[in-house]
């Protein structure tokens, strides 16, 4: 399969690699001057979990190929699209007239409505999924990350179609395994807001992930944001069960602490992604997100109220 990147991001390239260690064809579509600023190679230090919730870590500098430019006339089987979910828009207005015949996978946390931002895009070339990918680049475009062998696909209340189903044989030729989310919608507002409630005692106390997440006063705050948040989701209509994330919101937070001792001490893979994780514009966009649509439905954020100087 010929596959196009959109976008030399983290999650995308490690797919990218995955992709193309297995046989596929792969290049990164990137915005004008950027094959200059990136050069032709990426630099990985990735842990390859795909077999392994332990990982094997990845030390490798990969070519890879780049363009600037495509038409709808291009030969791509699959166009694979994982953006920061504030840049979702533009990479839909980018693509409206250029898929072709491609399928499009998107690969993307969502806040706003997902079918009303694809409006533009071929319905029945669509299919929707979230990875199980992360980490970031350091200050020397070194690419920290993981990739975990499990990935997510989600429908909209319909069975997968041809081209999905295709899809998740194309990852699982590349060694992963996939599950289906009928009620998607729910699952990605309920995952969006354990990220938001994450993010916000991430930015009060100043620390990385991997600090922050190993103290029970974090948790009880953590989970507090979390509740605080759940009457939001309940005013658009989330299904709270169709979204297991919320269940950290019932943990003690002790056990959330000591948990994630444990996982880090022994779980190399997990801890890059937690200490690899350095988008500062994306950690402060999830709390500014839903404290807009509260704003917006005029329900109360008390304690996303009183910390907006971390956020705004």
């Amino acid at each position: 399969m010929k596959i196009l990147m959109f976008g030399r991001g983290v999650v995308s390239t490690q797919y990218a690699w995955a992709f193309e260690k297995s046989g596929h064809t792969v290049e990164f579509y990137v915005r004008p001057g950027r094959k200059a600023e990136y050069g032709s190679t990426v630099t990985l230090n990735v842990y390859d979990a795909r077999k392994s919730i332990r990982g094997k870590l990845i030390e490798e500098v990969w070519p890879i190929k780049m363009i600037e430019d495509f038409n709808v006339h291009h030969d791509y089987d699959l166009i694979f699209v994982s953006v920061q979910h504030y840049h979702f828009k533009k990479a839909v207005e980018f693509l409206a007239d250029k898929t072709g015949n491609a399928t499009v996978v998107i690969f993307n946390n969502f806040w706003d409505e997902p079918l009303e931002q694809t409006t533009t895009l071929p319905e029945d070339r669509l299919v929707w999924g979230f990875p199980m990918a992360g980490g970031g680049f350091d200050n020397k475009g070194v690419l920290n990350g993981t990739i975990f062998g499990n990935v997510t696909f989600g429908t909209f209340g319909t069975d997968p179609t041809e081209r999905g189903v295709a899809v998740m044989e194309l990852f699982k030729s590349a060694g992963f395994k996939s599950k289906v989310i009928k009620d998607f919608r729910s699952w990605l507002f309920g995952h969006f807001v354990m990220n938001a409630a994450l993010h916000l005692e991430t930015l009060k106390e100043g620390a990385t992930l991997k600090e922050a997440m190993q103290s029970t006063k974090h948790w009880k705050n953590v989970i507090a944001n979390g509740k605080e948040l759940v009457p939001l989701l309940k005013a658009r209509n989330v299904d709270l069960k169709a979204s297991p994330d919320l269940n950290m919101f019932r943990v003690p937070p002790w056990f959330m602490s000591f948990a994630m001792k444990i996982i880090i001490r022994f779980f190399p893979s997990i801890k890059q992604i937690l200490t690899g994780h350095s988008n500062q514009e994306e950690i402060k966009s999830y709390c500014k997100d839903v404290m807009s649509k509260a704003k917006e439905m005029n329900i109360s954020l008390p304690r996303n109220e009183a910390n907006k100087e971390f956020y705004l």
